[in-house]
């Protein structure tokens, strides 16, 4: 892999990770400009009967909301470890394919010494014939 393409999917990954964060930031934008103007509604209203409505679905939709921003985090920290694996694997993987080239390179080393060795050792006579 050559340092160009390295830094090219290092760029590629800050842009995914800069558009999986925005996602999530307009996710929770949206869900608390929806509780919140469900709440408006209900306050608005001025019944009793709406009121306890209103506090058993703000109880709900808020540990609704807790567990949606908890599952985020949660994936959050999942995409930074799987990040952070992948960049160690390409790095085991680069490693590897230097080794795997410098062994090459030696053993072809090994060969053309063993050819000049070979061509420079005499030849023994042929046996006489009887």
């Amino acid at each position: 892999m050559t340092a160009a393409k390295a830094e090219q999917q290092l760029v590629e990954t800050d842009q995914a990770t800069s558009a999986v964060e925005q996602v999530e930031g307009e996710i929770r934008a949206f869900v608390r400009r929806d509780v919140s103007a469900f709440r408006r509604r209900l306050q608005e209203s001025g019944d009793a009967a709406v009121g306890s409505v209103n506090s058993v679905i703000e109880r709900v939709s808020g540990a609704t909301v807790a567990e949606i921003e908890r599952v985020m985090s949660e994936l959050a920290t999942l995409r930074d470890m799987l990040h952070n694996e992948g960049d160690r694997v390409r790095r085991e993987v680069s490693g590897y394919a230097a080794l795997s080239q410098t062994a090459m390179t030696s053993m072809k080393i090994i060969g053309d010494s063993l050819e000049q060795w070979k061509s420079q050792v005499p030849q023994p006579a042929a046996p006489p014939k009887e």
